[in-house]
């Protein structure tokens, strides 16, 4: 059986770790092709994207694909309702792997925002030093907030318009609480921006700033396509596909 894992993620990652080496069983883990140097999982691997859900409906097609495992970030953006209809249209089982997003505790002093551009318009009320998380995709968003200084962390270099007051931190997850305390503290940070991406890697961001009395403009979430069946865990997944074998 030939399983398609729409990837990218720790998550998926492990699942093809754990898939790797089963007996009657092709695992193709696609990713986007985003970051410049992924880490590649085990197994087949494909970079880039597939044309909309024409595409992967062909892909599937072609390469007799049985399983479909939605694997991608949960901002991935439309990916996964090109799964869902391309998985409906051959007829293809589909699981979506996702992990949970962030639940605020005790202490947390968090303002949610529907968009980048909504976060950016919370932002010269909280503060004026600002940690942005968010990835190089949509700096755009920031980049007319001249009066506020930002340090923007990602994996790969930002490209396009960015804040004309910012400093670039170029690094990847996991990261640990001691070194995000570190980073709060020699940059001044006064605010902190982050999607609600969820999982343990980029986590212990929330608890310095919770530890620091910081405010944390949350990005919700975008929505995804109902009735699609979804486990939190990679093992989950294995289950699933060791079913249908």
């Amino acid at each position: 059986m030939h399983v398609l894992i729409l990837g990218g993620t720790t998550e998926a990652r492990r699942l093809a770790e754990l898939l790797h080496g089963t007996p009657a069983l092709t695992v193709t883990n696609s990713l986007a092709g985003r970051v410049a140097s992924p880490r590649l999982p085990p197994g087949e691997v494909r970079i880039g994207g597939f044309g909309g859900t024409e595409g992967l409906t062909a892909w599937l097609r072609e390469h007799r694909v049985g399983l479909l495992i939605d694997a991608t970030h949960p901002f991935a953006g439309t990916i996964s309702f090109h799964a869902a209809r391309a998985a409906a249209a051959v007829h293809v089982p589909l699981l979506a792997l996702r992990r949970p997003g962030w639940v605020p505790v005790d202490g947390d002093d968090w303002h949610e925002a529907a968009s980048l551009e909504a976060a950016a318009a919370l932002l010269p009320a909280l503060g004026e030093r600002i940690f942005l998380t968010t990835g190089r995709m949509g700096l755009a968003a920031f980049a007319d907030l001249d009066e506020l200084w930002f340090l923007v962390r990602s994996v790969d270099a930002p490209s396009g318009p960015r804040p004309a007051r910012s400093e670039l931190l170029l690094d990847r997850g996991p990261f640990t609480l001691e070194g995000e305390r570190e980073v709060l503290r020699r940059y001044g940070i006064d605010v902190v921006v982050t999607k609600d991406s969820g999982g343990a890697a980029t986590a212990p961001k929330l608890t310095a700033a919770r530890e620091a009395g910081l405010p944390v403009v949350v990005v919700r979430r975008p929505p995804v396509p109902e009735g699609v069946r979804e486990v939190a865990e990679p093992e989950q997944a294995v289950g699933w596909v060791r079913l249908h074998l």
